[in-house]
């Protein structure tokens, strides 16, 4: 049964997963789960606003330092804070410091909002995330004992297998598809206490297992455009995410800014606006 949620506002933080690749959209930019999910809520109700200050790369002391104020300055109906797996999947990593940072994270958070959304972020099967697994693992559970403190809501994206189907990612074998981006949407959406419109956590059809040279062709390929280059950038602490900002964020006046649908409908959202204050 649905709850009784009336959410007008919804300011969304983090790093590459939360901004959206690899959901590209004809113009180069990316949609993602965020976005999917702020269209389906203004959709719902009049005046919704919404915010993405999430950006690639970030680790979780970036994310505390330039997004998390500018959300909680928002004071929304919803934040959802996806962070910390960047450093997960540094070569090294203190693992004490990015409890630490999280936990500043949903103690600036927590009382911003009327509901505080932390997920579990979904996991990959394969040698590389083996590797940092423990590490993914602690940072979960630590997720887990923050939203029990606080009473925020999480979303176990790594607790469904289906997450973890290699169709359901793109071919840099970090970022989701655009499918897998919707049912993420759809996995927040109930969490959230909304009536479901699909079963997220269901299989995809039994795959097609692809021929071994078809299989290390796509191996080498991905090594020479994608991993490569990542390991490159984590040793020498470049990031993807450097001079960027969020989506929805004046790096000139150094804060949010909300958007709203460009029709000001209730209608499926196709074109956000931006809503001065």
């Amino acid at each position: 049964m649905e709850m009784n949620a009336p959410y007008t506002s919804f300011a969304a933080v983090g790093d590459s997963f939360t901004e959206g690749m690899s959901d590209r959209l004809p113009d180069g930019s990316y949609r993602g789960w965020a976005d999917l999910l702020a269209a389906r809520l203004a959709a719902r109700t009049p005046g919704f606003r919404y915010a993405n200050l999430a950006v690639r790369g970030k680790l979780i002391g970036q994310i505390v330092q330039e997004q998390v104020p500018a959300a909680a300055a928002l004071r929304p109906d919803i934040i959802t804070l996806v962070g910390g797996l960047n450093d997960t999947l540094r070569p090294k990593c203190d693992m004490g410091r990015v409890r630490a940072l999280l936990s500043d994270a949903v103690e600036q958070l927590a009382p911003a909002c009327e509901q505080l959304v932390l997920m579990r972020s979904p996991g990959r099967e394969g040698p590389v995330m083996e590797r940092f697994r423990p590490r993914m693992e602690e940072l979960f559970a630590h997720v887990d004992e923050l939203a029990e403190r606080h009473g925020a809501l999480v979303v176990d994206l790594y607790g469904a297998p289906v997450l973890g189907d290699q169709r359901l990612w793109d071919v840099d074998r970090l970022h989701l598809t655009a499918a897998g981006h919707r049912r993420v949407a759809e996995a927040v959406w109930q969490t959230l206490g909304l009536d479901p419109q699909e079963d997220w956590r269901a299989p995809l059809p039994p795959a097609v297992r692809p021929r071994w040279a078809a299989s290390r062709t796509a191996d080498l390929r991905f090594a020479r455009q994608h991993l490569v280059p990542w390991i490159g950038r984590r040793l020498t602490g470049r990031s993807s995410g450097d001079g960027r900002s969020g989506a929805h964020y004046s790096a000139e006046h150094g804060r949010a800014f909300w958007v709203g649908p460009a029709d000001g409908s209730t209608a499926p959202v196709h074109e956000w606006r931006r809503v001065e204050d």
